[in-house]
């Protein structure tokens, strides 16, 4: 298929640069891609459209405070480093600016405390780094460290955890699952009164999740490895849902692609944790997944890929049209979709 196949024109203004209040206050475009119906509501309402027993499944992944701003030692510029995964010990793979100035063997201090050395380049153009530091790491970095914003989000966060969903507890990602972001604890308890049951994973967003599709064709798109691990408590919970005929609604892309990845051809998920780099675009055959909740994505973007896999590619962009003329509120911080059954191309 061709990028071109998953373009569509989004104005500027639709692009939300805040995050509205309540979380739950953001609106829920209701998707039922079999009737090709299209619905327009809150996402305060979605214990409208979920049934007694349906899983969620969130992802538990908490954002990083994964940009850090040091110099080049000794008479180096300003260099920022955007960690993306821990390999091991105190190795991290990132992206570095600028770039070209930042080649295997240089220091970087961003205090008294904590530096690094290049060690190597990856193929998908960012450095091994080893950090060097006095105490522990992770309370350096949240001393030092920036929790990172999308560059399309021009206005500043001031309370940073907007950025983090409420049931976020595992440090790892370098950008917030969003979809999850729209969840309130009144919200979730109402959900469970009604009888929804919940099931978490965990899927490190990397660069994986949001490096942009540079191929023309997109199966020769290669996806980047991102970590993700499965609870023995979640696979069981999603047999015995299955084994009731019980939907289980995929909390956002890396719920899907964690659920996907750890799945069998039976439709069961099996537990463990490991590393993905599943590339889900139309024609793919879900194995698990019932239904969706998402926001909206980029255009070009392996995000917008995954939900016309599932949802038919004509008719999601037919709803991205319809969101952007109903002046729908449009990436990170923007407003959500419910995508209730899976469609065809």
């Amino acid at each position: 298929m061709d990028i071109s196949d998953f373009d569509y024109d989004l104005p500027e203004a639709c692009i939300a640069q805040t995050p509205v209040e309540p979380r739950d206050a953001s609106r829920l475009m209701v998707l039922d891609p079999h009737t090709q119906t299209i619905a327009h509501h809150y996402f305060h309402e979605l214990g409208d459209f979920l049934e007694d027993g349906d899983v969620l499944i969130f992802n538990d992944t908490r954002v990083l405070p994964a940009r850090l701003i040091g110099r080049r030692y000794p008479n180096g510029g300003k260099t920022e480093v955007f960690l993306l995964r821990r390999l091991s010990g105190d190795q991290w793979e990132t992206l570095v600016k600028p770039g070209k100035k930042v080649r295997v063997g240089t220091e970087i201090r961003f205090s008294e405390e904590l530096s690094c050395e290049v060690l190597a380049s990856t193929d998908f153009g960012g450095r091994i780094v080893e950090f060097h530091y006095q105490g522990i790491f992770e309370e350096i970095l949240d001393r030092f460290g920036e929790v990172p914003l999308p560059p399309y989000i021009h206005e500043t966060l001031t309370d940073h955890e907007r950025y983090q969903t409420i049931y976020s507890r595992v440090k790892g990602s370098a950008a917030a699952p969003t979809a999850g972001l729209h969840f309130t604890k009144d919200l979730m308890q109402r959900l469970q009164e009604k009888g929804i049951v919940f099931g978490f994973v965990t899927l490190h967003v990397g660069l994986g999740t949001f490096r942009p599709v540079h191929e023309q064709v997109i199966e020769n798109h290669v996806m980047h490895s991102e970590y993700y691990a499965v609870p023995e408590e979640t696979a069981q919970l999603i047999l015995r849902a299955k084994a009731a005929g019980r939907r289980i609604v995929a909390v956002g892309t890396t719920s899907i692609r964690t659920l996907e990845s750890a799945a069998l051809e039976t439709g069961a998920v099996q537990a463990g944790a490991g590393c993905t780099n599943i590339f889900i675009y139309p024609g793919y055959q879900f194995k698990v997944v019932d239904a969706v909740i998402t926001n909206f994505h980029l255009p070009k973007s392996t995000l917008i890929m995954l939900i016309s896999a599932f949802a038919g590619r004509t008719f999601t962009l037919g709803a991205y049209g319809v969101g952007v003329t109903e002046h729908y509120r449009f990436f990170s911080f923007g407003d959500a979709m419910l995508i209730q059954h899976r469609g065809t191309i």
